[in-house]
């Protein structure tokens, strides 16, 4: 199941909107608060929704298995049925029979000697189809209580992404009613201020991985798009959206979720950051952006601002891993 610390986040981190701030310098810092409180919360969800991915594949093995073991008992029909139709079973009166019929006692030896082999082998099937029976049985009791999780699961997290998208449409309405000057200081201490796109000519002129230069030149190219929870383009991106997008176009899978892209490649210091590394930051880790090289990064900052350029040192800074090497 998800973790009831996710369930209890989403119920009650945020500040609502109501608290009705009584100036704007306070509107300013809850929408500020909001907004940090909201990338955590982003990640949460990325997170759940990888569990909940893991659990339907549990499922679809676990049906898999069952279809399976299910198979192997049906394939003991043939012999069932040669078994029943021949009437062998080894009983006293097959006995009798071979006692009364046999010329010889080196005969009789000989049919009673046949008649036990028989009895095993009829003894041995039935052996076999009975555990082939429990282990189908086990199987499909497994595989409907992994389905039966998963879509348990499912639903929680179908409510949850409601409940955070509430509380981001809420986050922006607030945002908008500040002034020019308060977004443009909230939107520069969640996200680092914004600075103007360079060429990506320019940028990846020094690099001769073309893996990190395709990555590069990718995110660029997605400068100015919106912000857009759970999204990876091409219209909109989160965080490990854009990271994601970046790399894909490049034939680099990661993964939809910024813990665990900073947990990918080798850790690598501030004064060692190369084009193509991943920057990541919080603790927990929250967001993630793509290094591109003269201490700046091409990031989704958050809810209601752009894909965009800013400094690399921004707040929160945490560390930077290394998914490429040779770049």
């Amino acid at each position: 199941m998800l973790t009831a610390a996710l369930s209890a986040s989403l119920a009650g981190t945020l500040t609502p909107a109501a608290a009705a701030p009584s100036s704007a310098a306070d509107a300013k810092t809850l929408v500020e608060q909001t907004g940090a409180q909201l990338s955590q919360l982003d990640e949460q969800v990325h997170q759940a929704e990888a569990i909940v991915a893991q659990q339907q594949q549990a499922a679809t093995d676990a049906a898999a298995q069952a279809a399976a073991a299910k198979a192997a008992v049906d394939a003991y029909g043939p012999q069932l049925q040669a078994i029943a139709k021949s009437g062998i079973s080894g009983s006293t009166q097959s006995r009798l029979a071979a006692f009364l019929t046999s010329e010889s006692a080196a005969d009789l030896v000989d049919q009673m000697t046949t008649l036990d082999m028989i009895a095993s082998h009829v003894q041995g099937v039935i052996s076999a189809v009975a555990a082939a029976q429990a282990q189908a049985a086990a199987a499909q009791a497994a595989a409907d209580q992994a389905a039966a999780q998963a879509q348990s699961s499912l639903a929680q997290l179908q409510a949850q992404q409601q409940q955070l998208q509430q509380q981001a449409d809420q986050y922006e309405a607030d945002f908008k009613r500040l002034s020019a000057a308060e977004q443009a200081q909230v939107s520069t201490a969640l996200g680092g201020p914004s600075l103007s796109a360079p060429n990506a000519d320019v940028i990846v002129s020094g690099v001769a991985n073309e893996v990190i230069a395709t990555a590069i030149r990718t995110a660029l190219a997605q400068v100015g798009k919106p912000y857009v929870f759970g999204a990876s383009g091409p219209n909109g991106f989160d965080c490990s959206g854009l990271t994601m997008f970046a790399y894909a176009a490049a034939g680099v899978s990661l993964p939809h979720s910024s813990s665990a892209q900073s947990r990918l490649g080798v850790a690598v210091s501030r004064s060692e950051l190369q084009p193509g590394d991943l920057v990541y930051f919080y603790s927990p880790v929250s967001h993630v952006g793509l290094y591109i090289g003269n201490g700046m990064m091409v990031h989704a900052r958050t809810y209601g601002q752009p894909v965009a350029v800013t400094t690399v040192d921004m707040n929160g800074y945490a560390g930077a891993r290394r998914i490429i090497t040779g770049g």
